[in-house]
């Protein structure tokens, strides 16, 4: 299955040690090097990112159309931009994606989308993990990831939690 991700899964899943998630959910998944060049400012939190350069199941390859990436832009961040396309071109069966503006443009793009609270859903469906609760937790109060109160019950409700 070709999953193309852009920064925020990747790197709120390392920072709270949940990375190995995505190997299990999806196999491999491949990064366009805007989204590494992103993941290494982490290195100036303090955070060690070598799992994700050295993991043999992520892989990094650039879009082939820089005309589309660089007019998206002008609407996204590089990252957001070049997953997009990367995962248009390469017909991905997903894309890994949590920032708003760049959901709405990729599924209107006909790209089919996962954020990383979808991934974590996926994950107690599948029995990877026993409970959703801790990791929200630690979304929230070691990687920074913001979610409403309305979202958080969503999702502990789907997780029936």
């Amino acid at each position: 299955m070709l999953v193309v991700s852009d920064t925020s899964p990747i790197s709120n899943l390392h920072v709270i040690g949940q990375l190995h998630l995505l190997h299990h959910l999806f196999g491999s998944i491949i990064l366009p090097p805007a989204v590494i060049s992103e993941l290494s400012k982490l290195t100036d939190f303090g955070y060690d990112i070598s799992a994700i350069e050295n993991a043999p199941w992520i892989s990094v390859q650039s879009a082939t159309d820089g005309l589309a990436v660089s007019r998206l832009s002008k609407q996204l961040d590089p990252g957001e931009s070049e997953a997009i396309i990367l995962a248009q071109e390469l017909g991905a069966a997903f894309l890994l994606i949590d920032e708003r503006r760049g959901w709405k443009i990729a599924n209107a793009m006909g790209i089919k989308t996962i954020g990383v609270l979808g991934v974590l859903l996926k994950a107690k469906s599948e029995g990877l993990i026993p409970v959703i609760s801790p990791i929200l937790h630690d979304l929230e109060s070691i990687a920074g990831f913001w979610m409403s109160e309305s979202l958080r019950k969503e999702v502990l409700s789907q997780a029936e939690e």
